[in-house]
């Protein structure tokens, strides 16, 4: 299928303006400038009047860039008609929710935002230099929380750093982050790790390589210190998996010895191989199965409480076998198990056509890009992707809203990319601009 238009690309190529060019320009980077900070804070605790602030005020800009025809507004991309069908699947569940008014609340105030989010993304950091600070957006946000938490939890609250896990409560009942709680860390900064590599592999300044090691190196210590097996799982693998993409065997023989002495010098594999609490886990599910079951076509309502607040969970405890029955019965624990629960086997196929969709854009620019910088960043997106996919296996990445948008900005970086490099092959080849 041929997503371009070319006369919206050649409306592109002008500068902002229509009747008021001042007034659009303005309007258009304010509308990035308030995107990135609600990007930046997405991990931190008491912004919320920020990143609302930010967010509502970003989209009153666009639309007014809109009314006054400032600039084409792309919605047209691989991911449009997957996003827009499963939204659909997801307004139509509110016909047989079980709980009407959260799966209405969910809805409004999750889903739709993250939508409006991804469409802010991919219209107004449409180009290599915008994708490049949405990029180094990620890390920052990531290094400033990595740098902060590990200060509070080990200097200011002078707990013990094999005792105490980053990002878990404290004793007083606080902790880094209430937004991105501690076993979902690493959907921030695994991406942001992997994104330091991309800085470092794409610069040559030498001073800026030390800055971007540093920055890696401060979210890796913070990636351990969560003691998250998950966590730990994806950044093994998805290292792994680079390094030998790269075919960098000493790197990873290195990597492999470093991440042995750390876990050992810790005493984090006490952790590891304590079983339990991923049994448990597994408890849950095996409940949350036989919800799926009575409810496997249609789901029981997009709503993320539904399963713990409004069904009478004894029933179906009751069917399961004592010895696999879950102490607590808490959300589940496994985002695809979860994604089926709530909207039904049709749901889930829809939203695996948007995973689906994502691997494909990235694949065709990894094989058929024209600008290798292209290629470089389809690949660690692709792996950033697969290490959220690995901790959402194990953990509810969509109960938060900080995890689940760093789902959607994922999402709306390899749509750009997209974007870019289908533009790029206009210019070229006008014939054949689809990659």
């Amino acid at each position: 299928m041929n997503y371009i238009d070319k006369d919206k690309l050649s409306a592109v190529r002008h500068s902002l303006g229509g009747s008021y060019p001042r007034l659009s320009t303005f309007l258009f980077y304010g509308v990035m400038v308030l995107v990135c900070i609600f990007i930046f804070c997405l991990p931190f605790p008491y912004t919320t009047f920020i990143t609302n602030i930010s967010f509502y005020l970003a989209i009153i800009m666009a639309v007014t860039l809109i009314l006054l025809k400032a600039f084409p507004f792309v919605v047209r991309t691989p991911l449009t008609w997957p996003l827009l069908i499963f939204f659909l699947w997801s307004c139509f569940s509110l016909i047989w929710a079980l709980n009407f008014s959260n799966t209405l609340d969910d809805l409004r105030g999750h889903l739709l935002y993250y939508l409006i989010l991804f469409i802010l993304l991919i219209n107004f950091f449409n180009s290599k230099k915008h994708m490049n600070l949405l990029v180094w957006i990620v890390v920052i946000s990531a290094v400033v929380f990595s740098g902060v938490g590990i200060v509070y939890y080990y200097v200011i609250m002078g707990s013990s750093i094999t005792d105490i896990r980053l990002g878990l409560l404290l004793p007083d009942g606080r902790n880094v982050s209430t937004e991105l709680p501690c076993n979902l860390i690493g959907t921030l900064l695994i991406p942001a790790m992997l994104f330091c590599f991309y800085l470092y592999q794409m610069k040559t300044n030498v001073r800026i390589r030390s800055f971007i090691f540093f920055c890696g190196s401060i979210i890796f210590v913070a990636s351990i210190l969560t003691q998250s097996r998950t966590t730990l799982l994806a950044m093994v693998v998805t290292i792994t998996l680079l390094l030998l993409i790269k075919n960098k065997k000493k790197w990873l023989v290195g990597f492999l010895i470093l991440i042995s002495l750390t876990l050992a010098f810790l005493s984090i594999n006490k952790r590891i191989i304590n079983s339990e609490s991923f049994l448990e886990r597994l408890k849950i599910n095996n409940v949350v199965l036989e919800v799926v079951k009575d409810n496997l076509l249609l789901g029981i309502g997009f709503g993320m409480r539904t399963f713990s607040e409004t069904l009478d969970i004894r029933e179906y405890v009751h069917r399961i076998s004592p010895e696999r029955r879950p102490v607590n019965i808490i959300n589940p624990h496994n985002w695809l198990l979860d994604m089926m629960l709530r909207v039904g086997i049709i749901g889930l196929i829809l939203f695996l056509c948007i995973i689906f969709a994502f691997i494909k854009m990235g694949w065709k620019i990894i094989r058929h890009s024209r600008d290798p910088a292209y290629r470089e960043l389809a690949i660690y997106l692709n792996i950033a992707f697969l290490s959220y996919f690995l901790i959402g296996l194990f953990e509810p990445v969509f109960l938060f809203s900080a995890s689940a948008i760093i789902f959607y900005v994922l999402l709306a970086m390899m749509t750009i990319l997209w974007l870019c490099n289908r533009n790029e092959n206009l210019v070229h080849d006008p014939d054949r601009a689809v990659v």
